[in-house]
Protein backbone atom coordinates (compact mmCIF):
# COMPACT_ATOMS: atom_id res chain seq x y z
CA UNK A 1 0.00 0.00 0.00
CA UNK A 2 1.18 3.27 -0.82
CA UNK A 3 1.50 5.85 2.15
CA UNK A 4 -0.45 8.59 -0.23
CA UNK A 5 -3.10 6.55 -0.13
CA UNK A 6 -3.85 6.76 3.67
CA UNK A 7 -5.99 8.57 5.49
CA UNK A 8 -5.55 10.37 8.77
CA UNK A 9 -6.33 7.96 11.67
CA UNK A 10 -8.60 10.59 13.48
CA UNK A 11 -10.44 11.24 9.95
CA UNK A 12 -14.34 11.99 11.04
CA UNK A 13 -17.26 11.75 9.30
CA UNK A 14 -18.65 15.19 10.00
CA UNK A 15 -21.86 16.96 9.71
CA UNK A 16 -23.58 20.25 11.53
CA UNK A 17 -22.61 20.23 14.76
CA UNK A 18 -21.69 16.49 15.07
CA UNK A 19 -18.80 14.44 14.23
CA UNK A 20 -18.47 10.39 14.03
CA UNK A 21 -15.28 8.80 14.52
CA UNK A 22 -14.04 5.59 12.30
CA UNK A 23 -12.97 2.39 12.76
CA UNK A 24 -9.67 1.45 12.43
CA UNK A 25 -9.49 1.20 8.25
CA UNK A 26 -7.17 -0.85 6.23
CA UNK A 27 -6.35 2.58 4.20
CA UNK A 28 -5.50 3.92 7.90
CA UNK A 29 -2.12 1.68 7.74
CA UNK A 30 -3.27 -0.90 10.07
CA UNK A 31 -1.86 -3.34 7.31
CA UNK A 32 1.76 -1.96 7.39
CA UNK A 33 4.21 -2.99 9.89
CA UNK A 34 4.72 -0.93 12.55
CA UNK A 35 7.79 -0.48 12.18
CA UNK A 36 7.54 1.23 9.47
CA UNK A 37 4.60 3.31 10.35
CA UNK A 38 1.66 1.31 10.60
CA UNK A 39 -0.68 2.25 12.98
CA UNK A 40 -1.41 -0.35 15.85
CA UNK A 41 -4.27 -0.39 17.43
CA UNK A 42 -4.54 0.97 20.95
CA UNK A 43 -5.09 -1.11 24.08
CA UNK A 44 -8.62 -0.58 25.89
CA UNK A 45 -9.76 -0.78 29.26
CA UNK A 46 -13.35 -1.66 30.68
CA UNK A 47 -14.79 -2.19 33.82
CA UNK A 48 -18.01 -3.83 34.19
CA UNK A 49 -19.84 -4.66 37.81
CA UNK A 50 -22.40 -6.49 39.70
CA UNK A 51 -22.83 -5.96 43.77
CA UNK A 52 -23.30 -8.50 46.30
CA UNK A 53 -20.70 -11.25 45.23
CA UNK A 54 -21.71 -14.58 44.27
CA UNK A 55 -22.27 -18.16 45.01
CA UNK A 56 -19.30 -19.67 45.35
CA UNK A 57 -19.90 -23.09 45.03
CA UNK A 58 -21.39 -22.65 41.55
CA UNK A 59 -19.46 -20.02 40.56
CA UNK A 60 -16.07 -21.57 40.77
CA UNK A 61 -14.54 -24.09 38.09
CA UNK A 62 -13.93 -27.24 39.54
CA UNK A 63 -10.64 -28.30 37.66
CA UNK A 64 -8.45 -25.82 36.37
CA UNK A 65 -7.30 -28.84 33.43
CA UNK A 66 -11.29 -29.14 32.43
CA UNK A 67 -12.41 -26.31 33.03
CA UNK A 68 -12.77 -25.07 29.45
CA UNK A 69 -15.05 -28.17 28.73
CA UNK A 70 -16.70 -28.56 31.77
CA UNK A 71 -17.96 -24.95 32.48
CA UNK A 72 -19.03 -23.98 36.30
CA UNK A 73 -23.25 -23.20 36.11
CA UNK A 74 -22.45 -19.27 36.80
CA UNK A 75 -19.90 -19.35 33.81
CA UNK A 76 -21.88 -21.43 31.43
CA UNK A 77 -23.05 -18.17 29.12
CA UNK A 78 -19.07 -17.78 28.10
CA UNK A 79 -18.94 -20.89 26.15
CA UNK A 80 -19.10 -18.94 22.76
CA UNK A 81 -16.08 -16.92 23.97
CA UNK A 82 -13.87 -19.23 26.67
CA UNK A 83 -11.07 -18.96 24.65
CA UNK A 84 -10.79 -15.41 25.40
CA UNK A 85 -11.23 -15.50 28.56
CA UNK A 86 -8.98 -15.58 31.80
CA UNK A 87 -10.61 -16.42 35.65
CA UNK A 88 -8.59 -15.30 38.43
CA UNK A 89 -9.26 -16.85 41.73
CA UNK A 90 -8.25 -16.20 44.92
CA UNK A 91 -7.81 -12.09 44.40
CA UNK A 92 -8.28 -10.48 48.04
CA UNK A 93 -8.83 -6.57 48.37
CA UNK A 94 -8.49 -4.84 51.73
CA UNK A 95 -10.96 -5.73 54.87
CA UNK A 96 -12.84 -3.56 55.92
CA UNK A 97 -11.24 -2.38 59.58
CA UNK A 98 -11.94 0.26 61.45
CA UNK A 99 -15.09 0.25 59.68
CA UNK A 100 -18.51 -1.61 60.33
CA UNK A 101 -18.22 -5.48 59.18
CA UNK A 102 -21.07 -4.55 57.06
CA UNK A 103 -18.79 -4.71 54.29
CA UNK A 104 -21.72 -3.85 51.53
CA UNK A 105 -21.26 -0.11 52.28
CA UNK A 106 -17.89 0.34 50.90
CA UNK A 107 -17.74 -2.63 48.41
CA UNK A 108 -17.81 -0.74 45.22
CA UNK A 109 -15.68 2.28 46.67
CA UNK A 110 -12.91 -0.29 47.36
CA UNK A 111 -13.46 -1.51 43.59
CA UNK A 112 -11.40 0.92 41.40
CA UNK A 113 -9.75 1.86 44.34
CA UNK A 114 -8.40 -0.53 46.11
CA UNK A 115 -7.97 1.15 49.12
CA UNK A 116 -10.29 2.30 51.96
CA UNK A 117 -11.74 5.90 52.88
CA UNK A 118 -9.77 8.48 55.53
CA UNK A 119 -11.01 6.94 58.92
CA UNK A 120 -10.81 10.68 59.82
CA UNK A 121 -12.99 11.99 57.30
CA UNK A 122 -14.94 9.62 57.03
CA UNK A 123 -18.42 11.40 56.61
CA UNK A 124 -16.96 13.34 53.62
CA UNK A 125 -15.73 12.03 50.20
CA UNK A 126 -11.66 10.99 50.78
CA UNK A 127 -10.26 8.16 49.76
CA UNK A 128 -8.09 7.31 46.50
CA UNK A 129 -8.24 8.04 42.76
CA UNK A 130 -9.77 4.56 40.98
CA UNK A 131 -8.05 2.95 38.78
CA UNK A 132 -10.09 3.89 35.59
CA UNK A 133 -9.60 7.64 36.08
CA UNK A 134 -5.35 6.97 36.47
CA UNK A 135 -5.76 5.60 33.28
CA UNK A 136 -7.71 7.81 31.76
CA UNK A 137 -5.21 10.71 32.99
CA UNK A 138 -2.78 9.06 30.72
CA UNK A 139 -4.98 7.84 27.66
CA UNK A 140 -7.63 10.45 27.92
CA UNK A 141 -4.57 12.90 26.27
CA UNK A 142 -5.78 10.69 22.65
CA UNK A 143 -9.07 11.00 23.11
CA UNK A 144 -12.21 13.46 22.82
CA UNK A 145 -13.67 12.03 26.14
CA UNK A 146 -11.11 11.03 28.64
CA UNK A 147 -13.39 8.18 30.13
CA UNK A 148 -17.12 7.14 30.54
CA UNK A 149 -19.00 6.37 33.41
CA UNK A 150 -22.34 4.48 32.57
CA UNK A 151 -24.73 3.25 35.17
CA UNK A 152 -28.28 1.93 35.47
CA UNK A 153 -29.14 3.52 38.21
CA UNK A 154 -27.94 7.42 39.00
CA UNK A 155 -25.36 7.40 41.95
CA UNK A 156 -24.85 9.79 44.90
CA UNK A 157 -25.79 10.96 48.47
CA UNK A 158 -25.31 13.38 50.60
CA UNK A 159 -25.74 12.24 53.90
CA UNK A 160 -23.92 9.81 55.80
CA UNK A 161 -25.13 6.21 56.69
CA UNK A 162 -23.46 3.00 58.86
CA UNK A 163 -20.45 3.91 60.74
CA UNK A 164 -21.25 7.49 59.75
CA UNK A 165 -20.09 6.81 56.47
CA UNK A 166 -20.41 8.93 53.57
CA UNK A 167 -23.43 7.61 51.80
CA UNK A 168 -21.77 7.78 48.01
CA UNK A 169 -19.47 5.48 49.05
CA UNK A 170 -22.07 3.20 48.08
CA UNK A 171 -22.92 4.00 44.96
CA UNK A 172 -19.69 5.38 43.48
CA UNK A 173 -16.96 3.00 41.88
CA UNK A 174 -15.13 6.04 40.13
CA UNK A 175 -12.88 8.94 41.72
CA UNK A 176 -10.95 11.68 39.85
CA UNK A 177 -8.85 12.41 42.91
CA UNK A 178 -9.06 11.43 46.34
CA UNK A 179 -12.25 13.41 47.36
CA UNK A 180 -13.52 13.99 43.84
CA UNK A 181 -16.17 11.28 43.32
CA UNK A 182 -17.88 10.76 39.46
CA UNK A 183 -21.40 10.21 38.08
CA UNK A 184 -22.57 7.93 35.88
CA UNK A 185 -24.54 8.08 32.87
CA UNK A 186 -27.81 6.21 32.51
CA UNK A 187 -29.33 7.69 29.98
CA UNK A 188 -28.60 5.77 26.51
CA UNK A 189 -29.64 8.84 24.32
CA UNK A 190 -27.03 11.37 26.60
CA UNK A 191 -24.63 8.83 25.94
CA UNK A 192 -25.09 8.45 21.98
CA UNK A 193 -25.26 12.42 22.24
CA UNK A 194 -21.55 12.66 23.76
CA UNK A 195 -20.06 10.29 21.16
CA UNK A 196 -21.40 12.27 18.26
CA UNK A 197 -20.55 15.99 19.61
CA UNK A 198 -17.38 15.32 21.44
CA UNK A 199 -14.60 15.33 18.82
CA UNK A 200 -15.25 19.62 17.93
CA UNK A 201 -12.81 21.55 19.92
CA UNK A 202 -10.66 19.34 21.90
CA UNK A 203 -7.06 19.41 20.80
CA UNK A 204 -5.74 15.88 21.03
CA UNK A 205 -2.20 13.97 20.47
CA UNK A 206 -1.53 11.79 18.16
CA UNK A 207 -1.25 8.00 18.63
CA UNK A 208 -0.47 6.45 22.22
CA UNK A 209 1.84 5.24 24.80
CA UNK A 210 4.21 2.41 23.25
CA UNK A 211 3.75 -1.05 24.94
CA UNK A 212 5.97 -3.96 24.25
CA UNK A 213 3.87 -7.08 24.58
CA UNK A 214 7.27 -9.30 25.32
CA UNK A 215 7.60 -6.99 28.38
CA UNK A 216 5.13 -9.19 29.76
CA UNK A 217 6.06 -12.18 29.38
CA UNK A 218 3.78 -15.40 27.90
CA UNK A 219 4.54 -18.60 28.84
CA UNK A 220 2.60 -20.22 26.03
CA UNK A 221 -1.13 -21.58 26.31
CA UNK A 222 -4.36 -20.42 24.56
CA UNK A 223 -4.71 -17.60 24.61
CA UNK A 224 -34.10 10.87 22.31
CA UNK A 225 -37.79 11.66 23.76
CA UNK A 226 -41.20 11.72 21.26
CA UNK A 227 -41.05 15.42 21.62
CA UNK A 228 -37.67 15.84 20.45
CA UNK A 229 -35.54 15.68 17.06
CA UNK A 230 -35.04 11.77 16.80
CA UNK A 231 -31.36 10.47 16.80
CA UNK A 232 -31.71 8.83 13.56
CA UNK A 233 -32.53 11.92 11.86
CA UNK A 234 -30.25 14.63 13.66
CA UNK A 235 -27.12 12.83 14.21
CA UNK A 236 -25.85 9.64 11.66
CA UNK A 237 -28.01 11.14 8.68
CA UNK A 238 -26.05 14.51 9.20
CA UNK A 239 -22.54 12.52 8.57
CA UNK A 240 -24.15 10.26 5.54
CA UNK A 241 -22.60 12.56 3.16
CA UNK A 242 -19.12 12.90 4.68
CA UNK A 243 -19.69 8.48 4.60
CA UNK A 244 -20.27 8.67 0.87
CA UNK A 245 -17.55 10.72 0.02
CA UNK A 246 -14.91 8.61 1.97
CA UNK A 247 -16.01 5.66 0.36
CA UNK A 248 -14.52 7.25 -3.13
CA UNK A 249 -11.00 7.36 -1.07
CA UNK A 250 -10.61 4.07 0.56
CA UNK A 251 -10.12 0.40 -0.10
CA UNK A 252 -12.47 -2.29 -1.39
CA UNK A 253 -12.30 -3.82 2.19
CA UNK A 254 -12.49 -0.95 3.86
CA UNK A 255 -15.72 0.05 1.83
CA UNK A 256 -17.45 -2.83 2.79
CA UNK A 257 -16.03 -1.89 7.00
CA UNK A 258 -17.29 1.53 6.64
CA UNK A 259 -20.87 0.36 5.15
CA UNK A 260 -21.02 -2.69 8.06
CA UNK A 261 -19.72 0.07 10.56
CA UNK A 262 -22.78 2.54 9.43
CA UNK A 263 -25.44 -0.20 9.54
CA UNK A 264 -24.27 -1.30 13.35
CA UNK A 265 -24.13 2.49 13.82
CA UNK A 266 -27.94 2.69 12.79
CA UNK A 267 -29.02 -0.31 14.47
CA UNK A 268 -27.94 0.70 18.08
CA UNK A 269 -29.17 4.18 17.24
CA UNK A 270 -32.69 2.78 16.63
CA UNK A 271 -32.35 0.88 19.86
CA UNK A 272 -31.40 4.10 21.54
CA UNK A 273 -34.64 5.49 20.09
CA UNK A 274 -37.06 3.19 21.19
CA UNK A 275 -35.84 2.76 24.73
CA UNK A 276 -36.14 6.90 24.48
CA UNK A 277 -39.69 6.99 23.43
CA UNK A 278 -40.83 4.11 25.69
CA UNK A 279 -39.54 6.65 28.64
CA UNK A 280 -41.29 9.19 27.40
CA UNK A 281 -44.19 7.61 26.97
CA UNK A 282 -43.93 6.65 30.71
CA UNK A 283 -43.72 9.71 31.37
CA UNK A 284 -47.05 10.74 29.54
CA UNK A 285 -48.44 7.72 31.50
CA UNK A 286 -47.52 8.94 34.49
CA UNK A 287 -48.48 12.41 34.01
CA UNK A 288 -51.67 11.69 33.07
CA UNK A 289 -52.98 9.22 35.21
CA UNK A 290 -53.14 6.30 33.66
CA UNK A 291 -52.24 3.12 35.10
CA UNK A 292 -48.66 1.51 34.04
CA UNK A 293 -49.08 -1.79 35.26
CA UNK A 294 -48.45 -3.62 32.30
CA UNK A 295 -45.16 -2.00 31.95
CA UNK A 296 -42.44 -4.75 33.05
CA UNK A 297 -39.59 -3.10 34.66
CA UNK A 298 -37.38 -3.39 38.28
CA UNK A 299 -38.67 -1.37 40.53
CA UNK A 300 -36.24 0.44 41.78
CA UNK A 301 -34.45 0.74 38.38
CA UNK A 302 -33.73 4.71 38.53
CA UNK A 303 -32.92 6.47 35.53
CA UNK A 304 -33.51 10.33 34.44
CA UNK A 305 -36.29 9.87 33.40
CA UNK A 306 -38.43 6.14 34.20
CA UNK A 307 -37.76 3.43 31.90
CA UNK A 308 -40.86 2.36 30.66
CA UNK A 309 -40.59 -0.87 29.05
CA UNK A 310 -36.64 -1.27 29.05
CA UNK A 311 -35.72 -4.14 31.04
CA UNK A 312 -32.61 -4.49 33.17
CA UNK A 313 -30.55 -6.48 30.87
CA UNK A 314 -31.93 -4.49 27.44
CA UNK A 315 -30.01 -1.53 29.59
CA UNK A 316 -26.92 -3.23 29.96
CA UNK A 317 -26.46 -4.29 26.80
CA UNK A 318 -27.47 -0.92 25.29
CA UNK A 319 -24.62 0.90 27.59
CA UNK A 320 -22.56 -1.71 26.89
CA UNK A 321 -22.74 -1.79 23.03
CA UNK A 322 -22.26 2.38 23.30
CA UNK A 323 -19.06 1.55 25.60
CA UNK A 324 -17.91 -0.29 22.38
CA UNK A 325 -18.97 2.19 19.62
CA UNK A 326 -16.61 4.12 21.74
CA UNK A 327 -14.31 1.79 22.00
CA UNK A 328 -14.27 1.17 18.24
CA UNK A 329 -14.02 4.51 17.21
CA UNK A 330 -11.54 5.74 19.76
CA UNK A 331 -13.55 8.06 21.20
CA UNK A 332 -12.32 7.07 24.39
CA UNK A 333 -9.93 3.79 25.70
CA UNK A 334 -11.69 3.96 29.14
CA UNK A 335 -14.98 2.69 30.42
CA UNK A 336 -16.81 1.39 33.75
CA UNK A 337 -20.32 0.23 33.47
CA UNK A 338 -22.33 -0.39 37.16
CA UNK A 339 -24.92 -2.87 36.36
CA UNK A 340 -26.55 -2.32 39.72
CA UNK A 341 -25.86 -1.40 43.89
CA UNK A 342 -25.93 -3.14 46.38
CA UNK A 343 -29.31 -2.44 47.55
CA UNK A 344 -32.80 -2.05 46.03
CA UNK A 345 -32.44 -4.47 42.65
CA UNK A 346 -34.89 -7.00 41.56
CA UNK A 347 -34.68 -9.52 38.51
CA UNK A 348 -37.88 -9.03 36.96
CA UNK A 349 -36.82 -11.07 33.48
CA UNK A 350 -36.13 -14.34 36.28
CA UNK A 351 -38.63 -16.24 37.62
CA UNK A 352 -38.38 -14.86 40.82
CA UNK A 353 -38.56 -11.25 42.58
CA UNK A 354 -36.59 -11.30 45.67
CA UNK A 355 -33.57 -8.38 46.00
CA UNK A 356 -30.43 -9.51 45.05
CA UNK A 357 -29.04 -7.67 48.47
CA UNK A 358 -31.98 -9.97 50.75
CA UNK A 359 -30.44 -13.23 48.77
CA UNK A 360 -27.37 -12.52 49.39
CA UNK A 361 -27.39 -13.29 53.15
CA UNK A 362 -28.29 -16.69 51.67
CA UNK A 363 -27.21 -18.47 55.39
CA UNK A 364 -25.94 -21.37 53.31
CA UNK A 365 -29.59 -22.55 52.24
CA UNK A 366 -29.31 -24.62 49.20
CA UNK A 367 -32.84 -23.07 47.78
CA UNK A 368 -31.19 -19.25 48.48
CA UNK A 369 -27.99 -20.12 46.72
CA UNK A 370 -29.59 -21.93 43.81
CA UNK A 371 -31.63 -18.14 43.24
CA UNK A 372 -28.60 -16.28 43.66
CA UNK A 373 -26.43 -18.37 41.10
CA UNK A 374 -29.32 -17.48 38.94
CA UNK A 375 -28.75 -13.70 39.27
CA UNK A 376 -24.54 -14.46 38.95
CA UNK A 377 -25.20 -16.56 35.36
CA UNK A 378 -27.72 -13.56 34.53
CA UNK A 379 -25.08 -10.75 34.67
CA UNK A 380 -22.36 -12.96 33.10
CA UNK A 381 -25.00 -13.55 30.24
CA UNK A 382 -25.02 -9.76 29.64
CA UNK A 383 -20.89 -9.83 29.79
CA UNK A 384 -20.89 -12.78 27.53
CA UNK A 385 -23.32 -10.54 25.03
CA UNK A 386 -20.59 -7.45 25.20
CA UNK A 387 -17.03 -9.87 24.78
CA UNK A 388 -18.93 -11.62 21.55
CA UNK A 389 -20.01 -8.20 20.13
CA UNK A 390 -15.94 -6.96 20.51
CA UNK A 391 -15.07 -10.72 18.84
CA UNK A 392 -17.20 -9.86 16.05
CA UNK A 393 -15.67 -6.55 15.23
CA UNK A 394 -12.68 -6.41 12.94
CA UNK A 395 -9.54 -4.27 13.34
CA UNK A 396 -6.24 -4.42 11.65
CA UNK A 397 -5.53 -8.06 11.60
CA UNK A 398 -7.43 -9.27 14.54
CA UNK A 399 -10.72 -8.19 16.46
CA UNK A 400 -11.13 -5.79 18.68
CA UNK A 401 -11.75 -7.78 21.85
CA UNK A 402 -7.97 -8.70 20.68
CA UNK A 403 -7.25 -5.04 22.28
CA UNK A 404 -9.32 -4.76 24.59
CA UNK A 405 -8.99 -5.90 28.30
CA UNK A 406 -12.49 -6.47 29.80
CA UNK A 407 -12.79 -7.09 33.66
CA UNK A 408 -16.23 -8.40 35.19
CA UNK A 409 -15.93 -8.59 38.86
CA UNK A 410 -17.57 -7.73 41.92
CA UNK A 411 -16.86 -5.87 45.35
CA UNK A 412 -17.42 -8.58 47.38
CA UNK A 413 -16.78 -12.45 47.14
CA UNK A 414 -19.39 -14.21 49.18
CA UNK A 415 -22.57 -11.24 50.25
CA UNK A 416 -23.59 -13.39 53.46
CA UNK A 417 -20.37 -13.10 54.71
CA UNK A 418 -19.36 -9.69 53.37
CA UNK A 419 -16.02 -10.93 52.51
CA UNK A 420 -13.36 -9.14 50.72
CA UNK A 421 -11.66 -12.53 49.79
CA UNK A 422 -11.92 -14.58 47.05
CA UNK A 423 -13.10 -11.96 44.61
CA UNK A 424 -15.20 -13.00 41.75
CA UNK A 425 -12.96 -11.79 38.67
CA UNK A 426 -13.17 -12.60 34.85
CA UNK A 427 -11.17 -10.90 31.92
CA UNK A 428 -11.82 -10.80 28.74
CA UNK A 429 -9.53 -9.85 25.69
CA UNK A 430 -5.52 -9.85 24.69
CA UNK A 431 -4.82 -6.57 25.79
CA UNK A 432 -2.52 -5.80 22.64
CA UNK A 433 -0.87 -9.69 23.43
CA UNK A 434 -0.53 -8.96 26.48
CA UNK A 435 -2.78 -11.28 28.42
CA UNK A 436 -2.97 -15.05 27.94
CA UNK A 437 -6.60 -15.93 27.74
CA UNK A 438 -8.49 -19.36 28.04
CA UNK A 439 -7.49 -19.96 31.53
CA UNK A 440 -8.37 -20.55 34.94
CA UNK A 441 -6.13 -19.77 37.49
CA UNK A 442 -7.15 -21.23 40.85
CA UNK A 443 -4.81 -19.44 43.11
CA UNK A 444 -3.38 -16.27 42.22
CA UNK A 445 -0.51 -14.82 43.88
CA UNK A 446 -1.44 -11.00 44.51
CA UNK A 447 -4.37 -9.06 44.97
CA UNK A 448 -6.93 -6.08 43.59
CA UNK A 449 -4.10 -3.56 43.72
CA UNK A 450 -1.77 -5.56 42.05
CA UNK A 451 -4.83 -6.82 39.43
CA UNK A 452 -5.55 -3.55 38.66
CA UNK A 453 -1.77 -1.92 38.53
CA UNK A 454 -0.96 -4.96 35.92
CA UNK A 455 -3.80 -4.09 33.86
CA UNK A 456 -2.68 -0.45 33.78
CA UNK A 457 0.59 -1.48 32.99
CA UNK A 458 -0.38 -2.85 29.78
CA UNK A 459 -2.09 -0.27 28.53
CA UNK A 460 0.92 1.98 28.66
CA UNK A 461 -0.32 4.30 31.74
CA UNK A 462 2.99 4.59 33.96
CA UNK A 463 2.80 2.91 37.03
CA UNK A 464 5.52 4.60 39.21
CA UNK A 465 3.53 2.79 42.26
CA UNK A 466 0.74 -0.01 42.88
CA UNK A 467 -2.46 0.71 43.18
CA UNK A 468 -4.33 0.87 46.72
CA UNK A 469 -3.28 -2.12 48.78
CA UNK A 470 -1.04 -3.99 45.55
CA UNK A 471 2.44 -4.42 46.00
CA UNK A 472 3.37 -5.94 42.34
CA UNK A 473 2.06 -5.99 38.85
CA UNK A 474 -0.08 -9.30 39.51
CA UNK A 475 2.05 -12.14 37.25
CA UNK A 476 -1.01 -14.22 36.62
CA UNK A 477 -2.13 -11.99 33.48
CA UNK A 478 0.46 -13.20 31.49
Amino acid sequence: MRKNWLIDRRTCLKGLGVALALPLLETMGWAENPKSGGYKPPVRLGWMYMPNGVSQGHFWPKDAKTWLTTLSPSLEPLRPVVEHILVLDGLDNLDRAPFHQNGHILALAGWLTAAKPNPDKRDQINIAPSADQIAAEHLGLYTALPSLELGTRRNGGNGTGQDGLHTQYMTTGSYRTATQPLPVETSPGEVYKRLFTSRQSKQLKSGGPKVDPTQFKNTGGTAGTEEGTSLDRSMLDLVREGATDLRKQVSNDDQHQLDDYMDSVRSLEKRVIAIERQQAEAVKAAASGKSTASIQRSPPLEVKIPTGEMKWSEHVKVLGDLLILAFQSDATRVGTLITSYNQGLSYPELPFSDFHHDLSHHQKRPEILDKIAQIDRFNIEQFSYLVSRMKSLKEGSGTLLDNVIFTWDSGLGDGHGHTTTRLPTVIAGGGGGTIRSGRYVPKVTGNQGDLLTGILARAGVPMPKPIGCGTKMLPELS
